[in-house]
Order: C-alpha cells, then sequence, then structure tokens
C-alpha cells in the first residue's frame, strides 16, 4: 500500500512538470528568436560584416578572455556607434509596447487592450506633431518630444476609459464598450493629426520618421533618452504584478481584499503610458 503522502507528493511532482516545461518552451523560442533577430539586426547593412567578426568584436570587450578583435576602426565604428544603437532602441522599444500591453489588458480586464485600441499611440502621434509643428527649435533642442507624446497618450487612455465608462452605464467596465471607446478616441486624434499635417506639410518627413520609431539614425543619446521612461515603467510594472492578478478576478473582488482600486488603476495606466 502506497502511503498518502508520498502519492501526494509525487502527483504534485507530476503537475508541475508538465506545467514547468510548458512554460519552458515558448521562453526557449522567444529567446532564440530574440538572440537571431538581434544577430540578423547587427548583420544588415550597406557594410558587409561577418558574423564571426562580429562575435570576435563583442568578445574582445569581455574582461579576461584575452580576445583581440580584427575589425578596422571604421567597422567597428559602424557595428557601436549606428548599428548596436539601433537593435538596441528597437528591443527596447518593442519590450515597452509589450509591457504596457500586457499591462493594459490586465487593468481593463481585456485580451484585446492594447496601446493602439486604445487610443494611446494616437493620442502620442498627435502629441509629437503638435511639438514638432508649433514648438519650433526649443522643443527640439531640450529633448521634449517624448514628454509631448506622453502627455498626448494620457489623454487619450483618459478619454478611452472616461467615454468606455460613460457609454457602460453604471457598472462603466464593459471591455466591448471600452474598445469600441478606444477605436473611437483613435479616429478621432488621427483626424486631427492628419489634419495638422496636411496644413505644414514641411513637417510630415520629421513626424512620421518619430512615428516610425527613428530607428534608422538612432544613437546612444535616443537610448540614453529613453533609459528614464523604461527604468520608471518598468520597474512600478513589476513592483504591481500581483495587484494585476488581483484586479483580474474582478474589482469588487480586489477590493474586499484590501486594493484601494480606482488610485491603482490609475497608478498602472500612468505607468503603462508613460
Amino acid at each position: 500500500m502506497i502511503d498518502a503522502a508520498p502519492a501526494a507528493e509525487l502527483g504534485g511532482s507530476a503537475t508541475r512538470a508538465p506545467s514547468a516545461l510548458r512554460l519552458a518552451v515558448p521562453v526557449t523560442v522567444a529567446v532564440v528568436f530574440l538572440l537571431g533577430a538581434t544577430l540578423l539586426g547587427v548583420l544588415v547593412g550597406p557594410v558587409n560584416l561577418g558574423v564571426e567578426d562580429i562575435l570576435t568584436e563583442v568578445a574582445s570587450h569581455i574582461p579576461l578572455l584575452g580576445i583581440h578583435s580584427h575589425m578596422t576602426a571604421e567597422d567597428s565604428a559602424i557595428f557601436w556607434q549606428l548599428r548596436v544603437p539601433r537593435v538596441v532602441l528597437g528591443l527596447l522599444v518593442g519590450g515597452m509596447l509589450a509591457l504596457a500591453g500586457a499591462s493594459y489588458q490586465g487593468v481593463f480586464r481585456n485580451p484585446l487592450a492594447d496601446p493602439y485600441l486604445l487610443g494611446i499611440a494616437a493620442g502620442a502621434g498627435l502629441g509629437t506633431t503638435l511639438a514638432v509643428v508649433y514648438g519650433g527649435g526649443a522643443i527640439n533642442s531640450y529633448d521634449l518630444i517624448p514628454l509631448a507624446a506622453f502627455g498626448g497618450g494620457a489623454v487619450a487612455v483618459a478619454a478611452t476609459y472616461v467615454l468606455g465608462s460613460t457609454a457602460a452605464g453604471t457598472a462603466g467596465r464593459s471591455t466591448a464598450t471600452l474598445i469600441l471607446a478606444g477605436v473611437t478616441v483613435t479616429s478621432f486624434l488621427t483626424a486631427i493629426q492628419t489634419f495638422v499635417q496636411q496644413q505644414h506639410t514641411d513637417s510630415l518627413q520629421e513626424v512620421y520618421s518619430w512615428i516610425l520609431g527613428c530607428l534608422d539614425t538612432a544613437g546612444w543619446h535616443d537610448i540614453a533618452l529613453l533609459v528614464p521612461y523604461v527604468a520608471v515603467s518598468t520597474v512600478g510594472l513589476l513592483l504591481h504584478r500581483r495587484t494585476l492578478d488581483v484586479l483580474s478576478v474582478g474589482d469588487e473582488e480586489a477590493a474586499s481584499l484590501g486594493v484601494n482600486v480606482a488610485r491603482t488603476r490609475l497608478v498602472i495606466v500612468f505607468l503603462a503610458t508613460a
């Protein structure tokens, strides 16, 4: 006869093993894809840099390995000053969009919520357009465009939430209504942005370059400009990861567990918008 305690332990281990395996497979695939995309990003360009040369160049900067790079000074400058910043910036932007989307999905309890459907991207684009068109050299010289984009995104998500709550009645938490409100706000803000751009066609290239990420001209300065937003948002959202789990069961249940739902939702939305 099998003892009940060991049997239960074996059963728990058997349950944890498939669960760990299900988690390990997508994580491994994601890491492999990330490494492959990173390598492809630093390889693509008019100047041919071989895989072996790149790996040797990177290894030469690791202490105690004693590896010497054979890359020329020009190729090294292309690699470190042009391609690496472009790839790093792309990784940061993609990672932050994913983190923001997951946070919006948790706080609004809607798997469709993301920065584009909720109007945040459109609001950021409008804020940037207004800063470029009407801000003049002062805005660009002090790198205040990200602040203008944040302001536009914050106004957009606030408008989406207020419109969605009003249309949903007293409950104010209909996920379908929230998404429809986001689509409405996105269309409205995009229309305003298009109108401003048509009135100032000379700014089209600069605006669309920013909207597309400015990755072709990205440098370490752009990454340094982004780091404060990344650091504050990432740390803040990770600190609220358990609270997001609690919010997913419903506002009343979260409130009964001692969560200040309104304040917590405002903080998470603020961090995700940033």
